[in-house]
């Protein structure tokens, strides 16, 4: 495994240069967060590029060599890095073939879960804390403290918007007692209401609410799913174990695309039924009471076309 802090270096060096050529991108989630002190370490980089920008950011990528390697698209399951696929929020896998372990990089155009314009706010080459929290809320378990933590980092640097990610009851109630919440904010998330009130079903309802983020993630990644499978299909006739540069893989991988590959499932398939059905799964296994005090999840799919 390449030691973390080669990794580090290497990333913020091509984010760098990106960023000096004009292309507007930035690190962001486990790599993010370990830069603001909220996880100790990761094994692969994610970053955000502005999807104008998408053929800049690739060609980059193909002349950047990590250990003497250069990188090649991840398998057949990585769409390509193209304006037409990265608005629609499709992600672009790629790999240098290192050892014993392969270096990865996710490369987004559109924030997962993002309810502002990522690119608006950077931290020099990092998305905000504001961003990455928000990005962070999938259906993995071990992401919340991290966002709990990202929360509190943000309420001490002042930005009150540190209260949309305080998952723990006991924090936010502090945090909604010492600091005045705007009513936007008790719009967007209605639990804050609960912390102001000091009702007893705070810890209930947040609970509630890290299942429907935890819903909404599994069913936008099962759009993605279902719409890849032809174009994995039509990448592995077309590219499979040949040797290729990355460049000759993209050319192919975009005959493919254009044949095969919806360019935004969640347009296809529609936001509000998106929202609804994780509204429906939650109501499955909570009590029908908390329903009312989930998040509107729609303020949540700033930038997808």
């Amino acid at each position: 495994m390449v030691p973390y802090a080669e990794l580090e270096k290497f990333f913020t060096g091509l984010v760098a240069t990106a960023q000096s050529r004009g292309i507007t991108c930035a690190i962001t989630s486990g790599m993010a967060c370990v830069h603001f002190g909220v996880a100790a370490t990761t094994k692969d980089c994610d970053v955000l590029c502005t999807v104008e920008k998408a053929d800049d950011f690739r060609h980059l990528i193909a002349q950047t060599t990590l250990r003497g390697l250069l990188p090649n698209y991840r398998g057949n399951i990585s769409p390509p890095l193209d304006t037409r696929w990265l608005r629609g929020g499709w992600t672009a896998h790629f790999t240098w073939q290192t050892k014993p372990e392969e270096t990865c990089l996710d490369v987004f155009g559109i924030a997962p879960r993002g309810s502002s314009a990522w690119e608006e706010e950077l931290l020099g080459l990092y998305a905000s804390r504001h961003t990455v929290a928000e990005m962070k809320r999938t259906n993995r378990g071990k992401d919340w403290p991290y966002i709990t933590a990202l929360g509190i980092k943000l309420l001490k640097q002042g930005d009150i918007r540190g209260c949309l990610h305080i998952y723990d009851a006991a924090s936010l109630l502090n945090a909604v007692r010492s600091n005045d919440i705007p009513q936007w904010m008790q719009t967007a998330r209605p639990a804050i209401r609960l912390a102001l009130l000091g009702d007893d079903r705070l810890e209930a309802a947040l609970q509630a609410e890290q299942l429907f983020w935890h819903h909404l993630d599994a069913c936008r990644i099962r759009l993605y799913e279902a719409a890849l499978r032809p174009y994995v299909s039509a990448v592995r006739r077309a590219v499979g174990r040949r040797e290729t540069t990355l460049e000759e893989s993209h050319a192919r991988r975009i005959e493919c695309a254009e044949a095969h590959l919806l360019p935004s499932p969640m347009k296809a398939h529609g936001l509000e039924a998106l929202v609804l059905q994780a509204c429906d799964a939650t109501a499955k296994v909570v009590h029908p009471a908390l329903i009312e005090w989930l998040p509107n999840g729609l303020h949540h799919f700033i930038g997808v076309s």
